[in-house]
């Protein structure tokens, strides 16, 4: 019996699998994510070619499909439009249909002439790469069972369900539903582990997310993004130019007042501002709500008090609640001073950077008037919160 060219041991196959599948992967996070999609980076023609080459045979992904899909993503994130968003279609739906939603959207012709401008479309990709998409697969198939034998059907089918299960599936699902969040994004974005290594980085959606255009997906000094210890390997190399990295907040201690430096920061980092605040008032809300749960203890009411619910509302804009939740949070907001308070506070720093038609020197005004009523407020977080604020630089 034919038993292919290479002759490894069991757990050589498995670490096979792992190594090709790794390799598809890291292409996908580096060429078709920060590459194509956002242009976090240039990839060397060497470089690039390579990853479109190999993305043929293990994906038969057509990059401005891809490219096309990502960018309606973002530009319609958590709406109807979007091509596959958990919060409107269901987690089930995304988690176990995400390669199926792809297809779907990769036909729609509005979203590729949209969205798919600046992708490769030179004689390969046309003749080639997208006519014979199918093409690629296949080929791969061939060299899996000539190299592997029988078990290269095995390692053929684990590569052919990678991409579909880890990112159509979990990014795109689990990615906006469950994980943790460094920034208050306007979507549902998350960090699924501080270790983006098994999806090359793309663990750390929610970082991602608040910065689409850099190149690094890691923020905090715990987090690991192998997608970018590669891309600076490639850097090295003289095979990847990066191009841009989000900012990095700097502090200027002591500073009193707000200026049109301090506007800017808080503009630029907003998304690490709400989440801030949402963190500085993580305390104050529980007591406050402990409090209000205890007084309808005392007063035997009926109406029960689900602090859950109502912590996650309190760090929402109200556009994200519905008629019912805002009534139920108001009745409770406007049973606490403090919650009340803090909560006004909170919409109107939002509404700060939403203001288009003011001037900056109206804006820097309302950030003033906005830290004065903060450190007025009685609030010992909010008033730390404040002084915080004005120090960005």
């Amino acid at each position: 019996m034919y038993s292919g060219l290479i002759d490894l041991p069991w757990w050589g196959y498995v670490l096979t699998a792992l190594a090709l599948t790794h390799v598809t992967i890291a292409a996908v996070t580096i060429f078709l994510h920060r590459h194509q999609a956002h242009r976090a980076l240039d990839l060397h023609p060497i470089s690039s070619h390579f990853f479109r080459f190999w993305l043929w045979l293990s994906t038969g992904t057509v990059t401005k499909e891809w490219a096309a899909i990502h960018r309606k993503h973002h530009a319609k994130c958590e709406t109807a439009e979007d091509p596959h968003s958990p919060v409107i279609l269901g987690i089930k739906k995304v988690l176990l249909e995400g390669a199926e939603l792809y297809r779907k959207e990769a036909k729609n012709q509005e979203t590729l002439d949209r969205y798919g401008h600046g992708t490769p479309d030179d004689w390969l990709e046309r003749k080639l790469y997208t006519k014979h998409s199918m093409l690629g697969i296949v080929l791969m198939l061939i060299i899996d069972v000539a190299l592997f034998g029988p078990i290269g059907l095995t390692i053929w089918a684990v590569q052919m369900a990678w991409i579909p299960v880890n990112a159509a599936g979990i990014i795109n699902g689990a990615g906006h539903y469950w994980g943790y969040r460094n920034f208050a994004c306007a979507d549902a974005s998350t960090n699924l582990l501080p270790l983006g290594i098994f999806i090359g980085g793309e663990e750390l959606h929610n970082n991602h997310h608040a910065y689409a255009s850099s190149a690094k997906l890691s923020s905090k000094w715990y987090e690991f993004d192998i997608g970018w210890l590669y891309i600076r390997t490639l850097e090295t190399l003289g095979l990847a130019q990066v191009k841009k990295r989000a900012p990095q907040i700097r502090l200027t201690p002591g500073k009193a007042a707000c200026d049109a430096e301090t506007l800017q920061a808080v503009i630029t980092h907003r998304y690490e501002v709400m989440a801030k605040y949402a963190q500085s008032l993580k305390k104050t809300y529980s007591a406050e709500i402990a409090r209000l749960k205890l007084q309808a203890l005392k007063l035997q009411s009926s109406d029960k008090l689900d602090a859950a619910r109502i912590k996650q509302w309190l760090h929402l804009d109200a556009i994200h609640l519905t008629e019912q939740q805002q009534s139920r949070l108001s009745a409770v907001i406007h049973a606490s001073p403090t919650l009340h308070t803090a909560y006004t506070l909170r919409q109107e720093l939002a509404s700060i950077w939403e203001r288009s038609t003011a001037s900056k020197e109206q804006l820097v005004r309302q950030l003033e008037d906005w830290c004065n009523r903060a450190e007025n407020s009685g609030i010992a977080a909010l008033q730390e919160f404040s002084q915080r604020l004005r120090c960005y630089a």
